[in-house]
């Protein structure tokens, strides 16, 4: 009997922890509010069966508790339970899945005027690349990259001439405008995440990943590295902030292009030519 009342009030206990329980998620800020919904239409059919198992069990402990004048019932088979087990289990499993498929596919089902940002991850830090004017993201590949060109942009596509790079760990996004991340990394595994938006996707190496979502609040989000990706993990952070128009045109106005940037690097490498030369000839003139 004690077995049992314990089973019984643990089982009360736990539905009460849950429903009182000061753990919950953060206020969502994005479109993806579903994500809640299949994750409690789940909590619902978790608990009602773990609250059945629980109370099934704490029954049995009681009725079928030790009884020296008892004898025990030898039924190896009960095709009849056997198969409502089965059609119960299968239904369930059909409810938690059928839900979150249609969400993954509306996740993955990017829009036609989705805004397109690449989120560039690397140990251990974030990198940003938006398009430019034409509206389209310039082609890249790793073999490029180097301290002029930290993005690996092709020089010879047109496309790239005009991309803004953010070569920071804040990125601003523009209120009610779906976007979509295109996810790289340079070395390992990353994940791009921030809680507030229900989104994240692994960054695989040699591939883009992607996912989309619309922002529908202002606010300063921190983003998170959700794969363990080194020692450094643990401060692979960053920032999104999402911005009415006005705050967000005149955050991307100081954001440099691709091209301005090449003719920065170009006019530096220069101004360290001259500085060479003039101290070598410097250095002559004292041997003389």
């Amino acid at each position: 009997m004690i077995v049992a009342l314990s089973i019984f009030l643990i089982t009360v206990g736990s539905i009460a922890f849950h429903f009182w329980s000061p753990w919950w998620w953060t206020e969502v800020a994005s479109n993806w509010g579903n994500m809640d919904d299949t994750i409690i239409l789940t909590f619902w059919i978790t608990g009602v069966v773990f609250v059945a198992i629980c109370f099934f069990v704490a029954y049995c402990v009681w009725k079928f508790s030790y009884n020296k004048d008892r004898r025990a019932e030898y039924k190896p088979e009960d095709k009849k339970l056997e198969s409502r087990l089965t059609w119960a289990t299968a239904i369930g499993v059909a409810a938690l899945l059928a839900p979150g498929l249609v969400v993954w596919n509306q996740y993955v089902t990017v829009p036609d005027n989705a805004y397109k940002v690449e989120v560039f991850a690397y140990q251990w830090g974030w990198k940003y690349r938006l398009p430019g004017d034409d509206n389209i993201l310039g082609k890249t590949d790793i073999k490029y990259i180097n301290d002029d060109n930290p993005f690996g942009l092709i020089l010879e596509d047109p496309n790239g001439k005009d991309d803004l790079l953010v070569d920071a760990q804040e990125l601003h996004l523009l209120l009610d405008r779906p976007v979509k991340f295109e996810l790289r990394t340079i070395d390992v595994l990353h994940n791009f995440y921030v809680p507030q938006f229900r989104g994240k996707m692994d960054m695989v190496p040699g591939i883009v990943t992607y996912y989309w979502l619309t922002p529908t609040r202002t606010g300063d989000f921190e983003v998170l590295c959700a794969e363990y990706c080194g020692s450094g993990h643990y401060a692979m952070r960053g920032r999104v902030i999402v911005d009415e128009e006005k705050d967000y045109k005149k955050w991307e106005a100081n954001q440099i292009t691709f091209e301005k940037m090449l003719a920065k690097n170009k006019k530096n490498d220069n101004l360290q030519l001259v500085k060479k030369d003039k101290l070598t000839i410097k250095k002559q003139k004292n041997v003389r």
